[in-house]
């Protein structure tokens, strides 16, 4: 499932290629890819047809373009939502067409050249929806757009994406309020980590790598680390979501692709995630894999020991 750095990526190039584009004309593929969109294709079509795009803004792994209103109109946005295998690529119209398009926008860019955003979605667990945006719990913008000025949409945040916190790489982030909430939880730390309401952003990819730079293991209760530790680990996620931007993201396989459809090279980075039998990058023992919530967490057996909390 793309995580924040694949999101991120996806986010730069629709902020780079689409503010300031209109909406001349949707497609609806496949209906499926729009159930998050309650009120129909035909509502989708209507509402997004002659808008322009006025940002594209991500909070975690949720993504979103805020759309041009009428006056007195409530502000409202496109959700993008990825899902396990979903796509947002940009195409000129002349491009082959993709057997797996679910929806096709065709857009008109501020530069007047015409391009197609198309949502492909092998598993069709993703989706979009227009959501109606609303005020900040606390008054800061709603997620990372690269804008500085104050805009009418900044302070504001699709309802469908509220209830997610706010990621390592907002400049919002507050890391004391991350520590007080793993100071509650008995659970491991990687379920934390896990855990949008949290921490969001961050997947079975980055919690392994974050956990192994930090030296901790992924089933170490959250409220047994000590602070010291826990900042440690904080800084390591922030450094590991930068570096994945910086790469474009981890692609291993056809699943995941930036908007241009190029992958990722952040795996050549990876210490931990998918290395089960080589040698740890520090120790040398070899990396292990354990089965965990029907999936798996990849760690060094020797750096990462779990280590008895003090009674």
């Amino acid at each position: 499932m793309p995580e924040l750095p694949e999101v991120e990526t996806v986010r730069l190039g629709l902020a780079e290629n689409l503010t300031g584009a209109k909406v001349l004309d949707v497609t609806v593929h496949d209906r499926r890819s729009l159930r998050r969109h309650l009120a129909g294709s035909r509502d989708f079509i209507e509402t997004l047809t002659g808008r322009s795009i006025e940002a594209a803004v991500r909070r975690g792994k949720f993504l979103w373009l805020p759309l041009s209103v009428k006056k007195n109109e409530t502000p409202i946005a496109l959700m993008g939502h990825l899902g396990m295998s979903g796509q947002l690529l940009l195409r000129t119209r002349d491009f082959a067409a993709e057997p797996l398009n679910r929806v096709t926008i065709n857009l008109r860019c501020s530069d007047r050249s015409k391009l197609e955003l198309r949502f492909v979605d092998q598993r069709i667990f993703g989706s979009l929806a227009i959501d109606v945006m609303e005020p900040t719990e606390d008054g800061l913008a709603g997620g990372f757009s690269g804008e500085t000025a104050d805009l009418r949409w900044e302070n504001l945040i699709p309802t469908q994406a509220k209830h997610i916190a706010r990621d390592p790489l907002d400049i919002n982030f507050d890391p004391d309020q991350v520590l007080a909430r793993f100071r509650q939880k008995n659970s491991g730390i990687k379920r934390v980590l896990l855990d949008q309401q949290v921490i969001s952003g961050i997947g079975n990819i980055y919690a392994d790598e974050s956990l192994w730079r930090a030296r901790i293991h992924y089933d170490q209760p959250a409220a047994s680390i000590s602070r010291a530790k826990a900042v440690l680990l904080l800084d390591e996620i922030q450094q590991v979501l930068a570096e994945a931007v910086a790469a474009g993201g981890t692609s291993f396989d056809e699943q995941y692709k930036n908007v241009n459809g190029e992958s990722g090279f952040f795996s050549i980075n990876l210490n931990a995630y998918g290395q089960t039998g080589l040698p740890c990058n520090r120790c040398g023992r070899a990396i292990r894999r354990d089965s965990w919530m029907n999936r798996g967490s990849h760690f060094c057996p020797n750096c990462q020991k779990l280590r008895q909390s003090r009674g």
